[in-house]
């Protein structure tokens, strides 16, 4: 059976508690609010713009670290090769920067093509392929669906036969541009 005292103990530790916790919670909060640090929402942006294969082609580890190094200014809009000229135009567009001259004289965007008749169907390439643009069962012929290839060119670095190679895609809509006019010469008379 408890007795008063120990209630009244009991409710004296409850309070000191409760009290302690509250004191605690607003020292945290005022810390919170001076010390904390801005946070650029920039690369959150940008790397929802990257096709996300984080195939290491433009040097970092991934589309994460190569969206940081955009937004910090140690790494071109046009650096990743499977996005192409569309999606550096619009990281060049949402950066507030200009691109350079030579992104619009870059390759063509690609995309992964299965050789019918060298295709063993050793799935290689399917564990290799990040965005699972290739379809196939083992020992079936595979098949790559070009709208979810971001041509990192994995799967073809793993085939064993040669099976796949890189074929430029077709120009849409999305990816055409206009050519550049030829330099005039100039006329001596």
């Amino acid at each position: 059976m408890m007795t008063a005292s120990t209630i009244i103990q009991a409710a004296e530790a409850v309070v000191a508690i409760g009290l302690l916790g509250t004191a605690l919670g607003l020292i945290l909060g005022v810390a919170a609010r001076y010390l904390s640090m801005p946070v650029d929402n920039r690369t959150e942006s940008v790397a929802a713009l990257l096709p996300g294969s984080n195939c290491a082609q433009c040097g970092f580890a991934g589309c994460k670290q190569a969206a940081a190094a955009m937004v910090e200014g140690r790494a071109a809009p046009n650096c990743c090769p499977p996005g192409g000229v569309s999606t550096a135009q619009r990281l060049a567009d949402l950066l507030g920067v200009r691109l350079s001259a030579d992104a619009s004289d870059a390759a063509p965007q690609c995309v992964a093509w299965v050789d019918e008749e060298r295709c063993i169907g050793c799935t290689r390439c399917i564990r290799k392929c990040g965005s699972d643009a290739i379809v196939g069962a083992l020992k079936q012929m595979h098949t790559v669906l070009p709208e979810a290839c971001y041509a990192c060119g994995l799967c073809q670095a793993e085939c064993p036969t040669d099976a796949i190679i890189m074929k430029p895609v077709l120009p849409t809509l999305a990816t055409w541009h206009w050519p550049k006019p030829a330099a005039k010469q100039a006329v001596t008379v």
